[in-house]
């Protein structure tokens, strides 16, 4: 039964419209500026705020400090840290032991070899992508080398929902797939969310 991750909310029209379209996960990138869809510290208080609590909240991060995501995984501001960066196994491990939640990691996938990191991950859920928020659809056949359950993300859209769903990932992220003019429109949230839904 896969989930959705609805990433990359950064204003407070998309968090209406998560809470009516209610996907499993939302996903803020916090402290990144080299993305558009990045957030301030303040920014994301404010926007986690008014998420419903049927719905988890993921942060998102690119070679943070250890104590800054531990702070807000331990404050509640997000249920999940998700890893972008060069974050080992001990930086996992060590948040783990500190916070006592789910971290996941990314990774970045472009030749069999890349999965071999994804094998050794110490976080709770791997995350396999093209690349950071590249919009950019991976070799899925790889998949079928892997022995570990997976989310994945990079380049979903409605027209390549239906070869995802084939796939064994366990949760399906997706950001730019469900936008127009790079923001996130209800109809195409709600859309790809009632695809995975009416696949369970």
């Amino acid at each position: 039964m896969k989930k959705v991750k609805i990433c990359g909310l950064r204003r407070k029209l998309d968090i209406e419209y998560v809470n009516q379209a209610k996907p499993d996960y939302v996903g803020f990138i916090i402290n990144y500026p080299k993305s558009h869809r990045s957030i301030t510290l303040e920014e994301l208080q404010g926007l986690t705020a008014k998420i419903i609590p049927d719905i988890k909240k993921v942060g998102v991060f690119v070679n943070q400090p250890r104590d800054f995501v531990a702070e807000l995984l331990n404050n509640k501001l997000i249920d999940i840290a998700q890893l972008h960066g060069d974050e080992d196994n001990s930086y996992i491990e060590k948040l783990r032991e500190e916070t006592g939640k789910e971290i996941w990691q990314a990774i970045v996938v472009r030749k069999t070899e890349d999965l071999q990191k994804a094998l050794n991950s110490k976080a709770d859920l791997i995350l396999l992508d093209a690349g950071k928020g590249s919009g950019q659809v991976f070799d899925w056949s790889l998949l079928n080398k892997l022995s570990r359950k997976f989310a994945l993300a990079g380049g979903l859209r409605e027209e390549n929902l239906d070869d995802a769903l084939q796939t064994e990932a366990i949760l399906l992220d997706v950001s730019g797939g469900v936008e127009t003019d790079g923001s996130k429109d209800l109809v195409k949230i709600q859309k790809f969310i009632d695809i995975v839904r009416k696949c369970r």
